[in-house]
């Protein structure tokens, strides 16, 4: 049986070995230079990066905590075992372990942070979504008057991250607390579990649309990704988990035995998604990537429908999105955004993506992004095409500069796919890269998520 981590090829392994050192120097060195500029520019020009260890956002501390011990151990476990399971287990514990993995993987490195500063007090600082749950008494009023509450300097405007984003993003957490499931640790638990499920639905979607062995082959690098230093925890980490599970759910509407509810219900995560971040409109590029891999358009209007029915109930309760997102704008640049340099962000924001994704996914890209694998319509391949077109606009409208290594996690799960196309035989000195640079940053920077 032929090797889909292995294509065949004209070219040399050797040469196609070489390729992937290549790339990974490559990105190895953008974030090189974007450790080092800022350390050698003027200290005036580094004030306005506003971010102490840029172009991550956190300063750098070198410092061990509880986790380190149990991250070290898993990252060591999956290195050496995790290829093997992953083609020798069957599909669901597959699945479970994969998912157990990625939430030790995270809750360990949050705890080099320790419990209160890694996990518990993370979403209760004062620019954070908590700060507001307490002032919602009335979810309606709060809707309809969300829009009059972005823009700053007003008595009762809205902290930084609730004004940044549509209304989605704080009725969560206010859900939560009316659950009984108040307080920064069942919010970090929360954003933890659905923001490691992410890994899962990946593997789902490329299952599902008939790439098993790439599923497959990739899973080990999602359980043991550097993104998981964010995905515990940010807010970002769950609205990377349910856009994850409206893709998967669209993959799986394009089978011919799937019914219109799966594509519905797949429509209603990406209309969920347009009220968690105003950014995860780009994800209509990775459902395009699966109706183009999927061969198919039957899903689309049931998935339309679903994602309509979200923008109405919103609209009916008062907040309308495109006035949302104008008024974000202007509060963008009421705040540091408007001191923050382009000129620095623009390839730093990628530097810091490369910390995420780390340096077996850029050696991975060539391969996965080949013009005969992407003709091809390759499921994979045409996933981490559309994750790298949606990170590079919103990296071009300069709407985001600096702290994307949490804003972009949602695109960075689909990106890190890239990583089965990586030969089977260096998958476990690749795996090894990604856990020691992982470990490295965890360890030597202090990150406010």
């Amino acid at each position: 049986m032929h090797d889909v981590s292995e294509p065949a090829t004209a070219t040399p392994p050797r040469v196609r070995l070489r390729g992937d050192l290549i790339g990974a120097g490559i990105a190895a060195a953008l974030v090189l230079a974007a450790f080092v500029v800022p350390r050698i520019a003027s200290e005036q020009w580094r004030s306005k990066l506003y971010a102490g260890a840029a172009p991550i956002f956190g300063v750098f501390l070198r410092h061990v905590g509880w986790g380190t011990i149990p991250a070290i151990v898993l990252a060591t476990l999956v290195v050496l075992q995790g290829p093997t399971l992953a083609r020798r287990l069957s599909w669901r514990p597959l699945l479970a372990a994969s998912w157990g993995g990625a939430l030790a993987w995270a809750f360990a490195l949050a705890m080099i942070d320790g419990w209160r500063r890694g996990f518990t007090d993370r979403l209760t600082d004062s620019n954070e979504y908590l700060h507001e749950v307490g002032g919602v008494t009335d979810i309606g009023a709060m809707l309809r008057g969300f829009a009059d509450r972005i823009l700053d300097f007003e008595p009762d405007s809205w902290t930084t991250h609730v004004s940044g984003h549509p209304p989605g993003a704080l009725l969560f957490f206010v859900l939560l607390d009316r659950a009984g499931l108040g307080g920064g640790a069942w919010a970090g638990t929360a954003c933890l579990l659905i923001g490691t499920s992410a890994v899962v639905a990946v593997a789902v979607a490329l299952r599902a649309l008939g790439a098993e062995d790439r599923a497959r082959a990739a899973l080990p690098f999602l359980t043991l990704a550097p993104a998981a230093i964010w995905i515990a925890v940010s807010a970002d980490a769950m609205f990377a988990g349910v856009t994850a599970w409206a893709v998967a759910l669209l993959a799986l509407a394009t089978k011919p035995a799937a019914t219109r509810l799966v594509a519905v219900a797949a429509g209603v995560l990406f209309g969920i998604g347009l009220y968690l971040s105003y950014g995860l409109v780009l994800m209509a590029l990775p459902a395009v990537a699966v109706l183009l891999a999927g061969r198919t358009a039957r899903p689309l209007l049931p998935a339309l429908a679903g994602a309509l029915a979200v923008v109405a109930a919103f609209t009916l309760s008062g907040f309308w999105w495109l006035d949302g997102y104008h008024l974000v704008v202007q509060r963008y640049y009421q705040g540091i955004a408007s001191e923050r340099t382009y000129a620095y962000w623009w390839w730093a924001n990628l530097a810091a993506t490369v910390c995420v994704v780390g340096l077996a996914t850029a050696a991975a890209l060539p391969r996965a992004l080949a013009p005969r694998v992407l003709h091809a319509l390759d499921p994979t391949a045409l996933l981490v095409a559309a994750a790298l077109c949606a990170i590079l606009a919103a990296d071009l409208s300069g709407l985001s500069k600096a702290e994307t290594e949490r804003i972009w996690l949602p695109f960075d799960m689909w990106l890190l796919a890239a990583t089965a196309f990586l030969p089977r035989s260096s998958a476990r000195g690749w795996l090894a890269v990604q856990g020691i640079g992982t470990l490295v940053l965890a360890h030597s920077i202090l990150t406010n998520w």
